[in-house]
C-alpha cells in the first residue's frame, strides 16, 4: 500500500542535497539556476527543483529561471515520505493553529470531508467512528480535513464535532487554505471537485499514517469492512 503514497507524493518533497538546516530555522530560500513548473500552472506559481511531472495534470514540468522559495521542515530525523515535511498551517475546531508535525508521535487516521455534505460524508464520519470504537486506544488521532474551507470555519467545525459527539482530544478537525487542501488531497490521492456552491464530488478514502507521518494503509469506499484498517492501526500502535 506504500506504493500508493509514493506515486501520490512525487514532487512535494524536494531533495535538499548538501543544504544544512538549523533546528531553529523555519524557512530558507534555495537558490537555483533552473526551477521547474507545471505549464498549466495547476498549482499556481509552485516550482520544483527537479524535472518531473505535475502531480495534478501529469504534464511534464517545464523549466523556468529564478529562485525557489519554500518552507523547510526543521526535523532532520523525518523520512522523506513523511507528511510532517509539509509546512502548511491549519486551524483546528478550537481555532488553534496547527502544523501537521504537531501530530507527530500518534498513529493518525485521516479523512477528507465537508460538513454540509448530506450524502457520502455522513457515512465517512460513521466509518471513522466505527474504526475508533474498534481500536479504542488513546495513541491514535482521527483527523478530518475539510475540502470546503470557505464554509467550514473553525466555528462550524466545532459545531460539527459537538453534534457528532467527537468533541474530545482524539478527534481533530482542520481548516486550511485552498492551496494547502489541494496539496494534501494529492498526497492522499483524494480527488474532489466543486459541482455547485454547496456540493462537492470527492473520493471516499480513509488513510492510516504511522507515528512518523508515513502512509501505511488506505481504505476506499463507504461502509466497507474495516478489519484490515483496524488491524493496521493496532499494529502501528504496538510498533
Amino acid at each position: 500500500m506504500k506504493s500508493i503514497f509514493y506515486s501520490s507524493i512525487t514532487g512535494f518533497f524536494l531533495t535538499l542535497g548538501l543544504l544544512t538546516v538549523s533546528c531553529k530555522h523555519q524557512s530558507d530560500t534555495i537558490l537555483m539556476n533552473t526551477a521547474y513548473q507545471c505549464p498549466m500552472k495547476c498549482e499556481g506559481h509552485r516550482t520544483y527543483t527537479k524535472e518531473g511531472s505535475c502531480p495534478v495534470c501529469k504534464m511534464d514540468l517545464a523549466p523556468v529561471d529564478g529562485t525557489v522559495d519554500r518552507m523547510i521542515a526543521a526535523d532532520g530525523d523525518l523520512s522523506d515520505e513523511s507528511i510532517f515535511n509539509l509546512t502548511s498551517e491549519w486551524k483546528t475546531q478550537n481555532n488553534e493553529t496547527l502544523n501537521l508535525k504537531d501530530l507527530k508521535g500518534d498513529v493518525l487516521v485521516f479523512v477528507m470531508i465537508y460538513t454540509s455534505c448530506k450524502a457520502a460524508c455522513p457515512r465517512l464520519v460513521a466509518d471513522m467512528r466505527s474504526i475508533h470504537d474498534r481500536v479504542d486506544d488513546p495513541a491514535v488521532k482521527y483527523v478530518f480535513i475539510s475540502i470546503d474551507p470557505k464554509t467550514d470555519t473553525p466555528e462550524r467545525l466545532k459545531e460539527f464535532s459537538v453534534m457528532n459527539q467527537m468533541d474530545s482530544e482524539e478527534w481533530v478537525f482542520l481548516q486550511g487554505s485552498m492551496d494547502d487542501v489541494r496539496e494534501f488531497s494529492n498526497v492522499l490521492s483524494v480527488k474532489y471537485k466543486q459541482i455547485s456552491p454547496m456540493d462537492f464530488s470527492h473520493s471516499n478514502i480513509i488513510s492510516v499514517f504511522d507515528q512518523g507521518g508515513v502512509l501505511h494503509h488506505q481504505q476506499e469506499g463507504l461502509g466497507v469492512d474495516n478489519e484490515l484498517t483496524v488491524n493496521k492501526i493496532l499494529e502501528l500502535v504496538k510498533s
